[in-house]
């Protein structure tokens, strides 16, 4: 077992299956030692995580989606890595979209439960640059979307 995933037992972290693109688009494109993820929506073990922030879903409840996204992008990453996560050297970039009305403010708030998760894996290289923005709405209507780039070794 790699420090990765060691890191992610120790957490009580499982992976999802990387899942299969639902439109025209690959799940991941791998150029060089660059790692590009495409969006990951917020989705658990019991199914998709909807709803709208500053509309019946809280800051927590969006934070608690945003930490599956992180999950949904650890296994496009393991997957772009042929299984090993201990290739990754660096959490680049992160583009969260939250699902939000016009009066929400609190999307970076949302977007944390993605990045905290990042950093307790990865420690500084878990460290990144990032968008948070609100979205009228998502696909599915799912609470939240990220998207990454990562660097590999």
């Amino acid at each position: 077992m790699g420090k990765i995933d060691a890191k992610l037992n120790e957490l009580g972290a499982t992976l999802p299956a990387a899942p299969m693109p639902q439109a025209n688009y690959v799940p991941y494109v791998v150029d060089g030692d660059t790692v590009y993820v495409s969006g990951q929506i917020s989705q658990g073990p019991d199914g998709l995580i909807t709803g709208k922030l500053g509309d019946g879903t809280s800051v927590e409840q969006g934070a608690a989606a945003a930490k599956t996204c992180a999950l949904g992008l650890l296994a496009q990453l393991r997957a772009a890595c042929g299984g090993d996560l201990d290739r990754v050297a660096q959490v680049i970039k992160l583009t969260g979209f939250v699902n939000s009305t016009p009066d929400f403010t609190d999307q970076p708030k949302v977007i944390n439960g993605c990045s905290d998760f990042m950093v307790e894996v990865f420690g500084d290289a878990g460290r990144h640059a990032r968008s948070a923005v609100s979205a009228a709405s998502l696909p599915l209507g799912v609470a939240v979307e990220i998207e990454g780039i990562f660097r590999i070794r």
